[in-house]
């Protein structure tokens, strides 16, 4: 009885080859239909991964460094001209009217009639 289990344990105990046993069959590892699909999918998947990176890219600016850029005068008497920050003329034009920015002030005394 060992001897028996010795050999189908090993492969050979059937004597002949069984035409339902995938291991014993010449297409083990063959594509089909489904493996054709999945490729398919997969090729489609990566291109519209490459097109939403490729959008996604255009978008990143060319450099991170910042945007002040030293600017070199043309000539020497630009180095000695006043230069305003941006927003000064706003500014000054607000404090020579105050009424502007400011509701109008109620006084303490009723106006009188007369």
């Amino acid at each position: 009885m060992t001897t028996a289990l010795v050999l189908l344990a090993a492969g050979g105990g059937g004597g002949g080859t069984d035409p339902n046993d995938p291991l014993q069959t010449n297409d083990v590892g063959t594509a089909g239909p489904i493996g054709l699909l999945l490729i398919v999918l997969l090729l489609i998947a990566a291109a519209l991964l490459v097109k939403s990176m490729s959008r996604h890219l255009k978008r990143v600016p060319r450099s991170f460094d910042p945007e002040d850029e030293i600017r070199v005068p043309d000539d020497a008497a630009e180095l000695f001209e006043e230069q305003r920050p941006p927003g000064e003329d706003l500014l000054d034009q607000l404090r020579r009217a105050p009424r502007a920015i400011e509701p109008p002030r109620r006084s303490a005394q009723p106006p009188s009639e007369g």
